[in-house]
């Protein structure tokens, strides 16, 4: 008998799963002596029952067995977040039930009977893929860390950040990139959600493949269902060819569906059984399509709050809320403003010096303003303000005379109250409260139930509030 040797490594823990005693001591005989860790069971039940105790790289399993099916044992091991490389064995072997077991995260199928040296062709395969793809996880990360540390600090995949808060969703992000599970990302408009989706994207095994985007909420209902799935040639009026959808365009990737929030009720269904099956249908069509995607979604709404109104299908909301990730807004990481601002200040000093632009830094006086602002509109206010400022400017440095108005004015709000010599609690506070209120509403866009929550008052408080300041157009 033939015997191809392999060093093992990357999968070194095998669990074999088999309901055949004599396959299963063969295996076990047969990869112990190439240095495999090997543990037999006879069925499911018995298997994941060893899976709790014990961690594998690898799973033999048969696809037919007395007590159970080895789809059925992917589906469970789905359920963890994370498949170990699964290898199914089968004496019924047919093409639909190999694409069915690789549908649900099995790595590869092999036909029963087999020689012993198919099987460690088959572990070879897998481990190099392996091995690939931990390489390819610690490249990237090793990438960001240098580009980090040589171009600006606190820095991962366009997001910059020192703040305790950003540092805690970059370790999130590196943490659950390389799983396939969907993410759910909140955060205001204008906090980077897709800079988020986009280092999840190229941190992750997925980085060859495409990442593709769409804004839920920028299309209407009847073009958002072609746009995600496609359609066939005659589907509809303006169908003049066959069209593929944004799901077939992102398979081996990552599709951003932003805006999740603002989809209508009828495309949820839709969207939610594509999410399940891995499988589409193109309008006009009645063949399945199958498609390997991992689903990143962003919300500036509070989809628990929509779920409850009946807005948004909570089976839908729990599908893409497998991990969630909170980007803070700007204001509640103010320490972060000056290494944004020395960033966008160079960034376009650079894009800019065709033009003769010769601006290096901001004034003192400047960066005060700038870090008593509020910022409703977070980083990309922040950006726009910079590069605003720094086309207006005619010195080496950005003073405070080229901010726009509403900026020098809101911090001019405060400290005049404050610098006043005014003692009345009353007065002060309530030029205080009006301007905290004002950029509330500004920051979510004049949604009175979160800007409540981001105030901490009740909602009717705040609606007395507005009436009381005169705010109700803000």
């Amino acid at each position: 008998m033939p015997v191809v040797r392999l060093v093992t490594g990357t999968l070194r823990r095998i669990l074999v799963v088999d309901d055949e005693d004599n396959l299963r001591h063969m295996l076990q005989v047969f990869l112990s002596r190439e240095s495999y860790d090997v543990v037999s069971v006879p069925g499911i039940e018995s298997a994941l029952a060893e899976l709790e105790t014990r961690e594998y790289d690898c799973i033999l399993c048969d696809v037919r067995m007395p007590k159970g099916s080895g789809l059925d044992l992917l589906d469970q091991l789905a359920r963890r977040g994370r498949l170990p490389t699964v290898i199914m064995m089968s004496a019924y072997g047919s093409h639909d039930l190999a694409l069915d077991a690789m549908k649900r995260g099995a790595y590869d199928y092999i036909s029963k009977p087999f020689k012993p040296d198919e099987m460690l062709l088959t572990l070879r395969k897998a481990e190099e893929r392996e091995r690939l793809r931990r390489e390819n996880i610690l490249l990237k990360r090793q990438l960001a860390e240098q580009s980090s540390s040589q171009e600006t600090p606190g820095a991962l995949g366009g997001m910059i950040g020192k703040s305790a808060a950003i540092q805690q969703v970059f370790r999130t992000v590196q943490k659950v990139a390389e799983y396939k599970t969907n993410v759910l990302i909140h955060g205001e408009s204008g906090t980077g959600k897709e800079l988020v989706a986009r280092a999840l994207h190229d941190l992750s095994p997925r980085s060859h493949g495409p990442f593709v985007a769409v804004n839920c909420g920028a299309i209407p209902e009847n073009l958002l269902e072609s746009e995600l799935f496609g359609h066939k040639k005659g589907a509809f009026t303006d169908a003049s060819r066959d069209k593929k959808g944004l799901f077939e365009e992102a398979h081996g990737g990552t599709l951003f569906l932003d805006e999740i929030g603002e989809m209508p009720l009828g495309l949820q269904v839709k969207l939610l059984r594509a999410i399940q099956d891995e499988e589409i249908r193109r309008l006009g069509d009645n063949k399945e399509i199958p498609v390997d995607v991992r689903v990143v979604a962003a919300t500036v709404r509070d989809l628990g709050v929509e779920v409850r109104a009946g807005r948004f299908r909570e089976d839908l909301y729990y599908r893409l809320n497998v991990l969630s990730i909170q980007i803070p807004p700007l204001r509640d990481r103010r320490e972060d403003i000056p290494l944004l601002v020395e960033y966008f200040v160079r960034r376009y000093g650079e894009k800019h010096a065709d033009a003769g632009m010769h601006v290096e830094s901001v004034a003192p006086e400047t960066m005060e303003i700038l870090l008593s602002y509020g910022w409703p509109g977070n980083v990309r206010e922040l950006e726009n303000t910079i590069e605003r400022a720094m086309v207006l400017c005619e010195g080496p440095r950005i003073e405070p005379s080229v901010l726009e108005d509403r900026i020098r004015k809101a911090q001019d709000r405060i400290l005049g109250v404050l610098t006043s010599g005014e003692l009345s609690i009353k007065k002060t506070t309530r030029v205080i409260e009006e301007e905290l209120i004002r950029r509330a509403l500004q920051a979510t866009g004049g949604n009175r139930t979160s800007a409540a929550k981001i105030l901490e008052i009740s909602h009717r408080a705040l609606l007395y509030k507005i009436k009381e300041y005169g705010l109700g157009g803000e």
